[in-house]
């Protein structure tokens, strides 16, 4: 059975925010932030996500306003209008579009999915996902996976690193030329092999460890070699191209790199930037902002696709809704039962006990009262049961909370709260705590 609770998030992405502001944002990187996280109150589960467009964080708990609070110290240095904060409902939603690639710069892509899944197993390595937010995560990977195989979102699209090739070729030109890739990752290796593909007479691949840069050389159907990191400044003087994208933590490329070098062009991928921002006093420098004239001729073509997608998102989305009400009607139907057999319990012992004072009971009679007890609470708890569920249905959490009260009127004493996933609507007396927003 699905977690209760809520869940709760924070974007800065393309589109709202710039390149810097989305370094700023996820500069402490996916396990810090998790971590972070983890360490605030009221957090019981924590996920980050960071790429080239997008630092993104969320949390999970039973109490929305701490999650909120929790969440005020990712992103606090960027500007309020470049920084999204997402509701429960919102969260689930904006997570199904990312796995799905609809909120990618370059719509359908498929790299976010596996980024996705990454950045999964670095939260679940540090204790970050055990409930509602893994099952979400789950559910939208689910989605995006969905969404590749029952569309076509994502044929024909351009990736980012075939993006930036064809940024190179309208801006500087790359066929015939002699291109430095730097960085061997999924990215750069996405970059290498658009390059391939567009008839470039050379590849140079850099990177710190030169046997990754050597895999990605040999699998070219180009003229492709591999270089040290530290060599790069020096396999500048042969490029007339350069598209950087390592996860460095700091520049790998600076000014003085770039002077007196005969560059056209530099293309800056990575998140944090490789290229330092003053060299561009040197050489022309773009980055990931730069590519969205590319890539809308990209989303006007997968129109159709992106409405098939969001039709899926739509299903599915509701689908997890349903299982969300289904499973708070049964924490606050499992709670009814567990006072009404507590009481049970109670008054059969004392009615036993009498008997037994008139006579002794036979088993046969023992069982014959208990039978009796069993089935009076069944009866009793039938209707109420059958109104919490369809109350649950309706999002009629005012019912529910009553009808807690009334079977239970010690439950938020006694338990310290309501039970898991229900909460008193506006207006009533209980915890203080606002309703579920979804």
């Amino acid at each position: 059975m699905m977690e209760t609770g809520v869940v709760a998030g924070v974007s800065v992405a393309h589109g709202r925010a710039s390149v810097d502001q989305i370094e700023a944002a996820g500069g402490d990187g996916e396990r810090q932030v998790v971590d972070g996280l983890l360490a605030q109150s009221g957090v019981d589960e924590a996920f980050a996500l960071s790429t080239c467009n997008r630092a993104e964080a969320y949390v999970a708990g039973e109490n929305a306003a701490a999650l909120d609070r929790a969440l005020d110290g990712f992103a606090a240095d960027v500007p309020a209008g470049a920084v999204r904060r997402l509701d429960h409902e919102e969260t689930i939603r904006h997570l199904m579009r990312v796995t799905s690639g609809l909120e990618s710069l370059v719509l359908g892509e498929d790299q976010i999915i596996g980024q996705v899944r990454d950045a999964v197993g670095v939260a679940d390595e540090v204790g970050g996902l055990d409930g509602l937010l893994e099952e979400i995560l789950t559910k939208a990977i689910h989605v995006g996976e969905r969404a590749r195989t029952e569309t076509a979102i994502n044929e024909g699209t351009v990736s980012l690193g075939s993006a930036a090739v064809e940024l190179a070729r309208r801006e500087a030109g790359v066929t015939d030329e002699t291109v430095l890739v730097v960085g061997a990752g999924e990215m750069g290796t996405l970059v290498a092999r658009s390059l391939a593909d567009a008839a470039v007479d050379r590849v140079l691949v850099a990177n710190r460890t030169l046997s990754a840069a050597e895999h990605v050389a040999a699998e070219l159907d180009t003229t492709a070699e591999a270089v040290p990191l530290s060599a790069a400044d020096r396999a500048l003087e042969r490029a007339s191209v350069v598209v950087t994208a390592t996860d460095a933590e700091g520049h790998v490329l600076g000014a003085s790199d770039f002077a007196r070098r005969d560059v056209a062009l530099c293309i800056d991928l990575a998140q944090p930037r490789d290229v330092a921002p003053e060299a561009e006093t040197t050489v022309p420098l773009r980055d990931i902002d730069d590519l969205e004239a590319v890539t809308d001729a990209a989303r006007e073509q997968r129109a159709a696709e992106m409405r098939a997608v969001e039709a899926l998102i739509d299903e599915e989305f509701d689908r997890l809704l349903e299982q969300f009400k289904r499973d708070r009607a049964d924490a606050a139907v499992s709670a009814m039962y567990e006072a009404a057999e507590r009481t049970k319990r109670r008054e059969l012992e004392e009615a036993l006990t009498k008997l037994e004072s008139q006579g002794e009971l036979t088993d046969e009679q023992r069982e014959t009262v208990q039978a009796l007890a069993d089935a009076l609470v069944g009866q009793l708890l039938a209707a109420p049961t059958k109104s919490l569920r369809e109350a649950a249905a309706e999002d009629d959490w005012n019912t529910i909370y009553t009808a807690m009260q009334l079977f239970d009127p010690e439950f938020d004493v006694a338990a310290g709260g309501p039970p898991e996933g229900v909460r008193p609507p506006e207006g009533v007396v209980g915890d203080g705590e606002p309703p579920h927003r979804d």
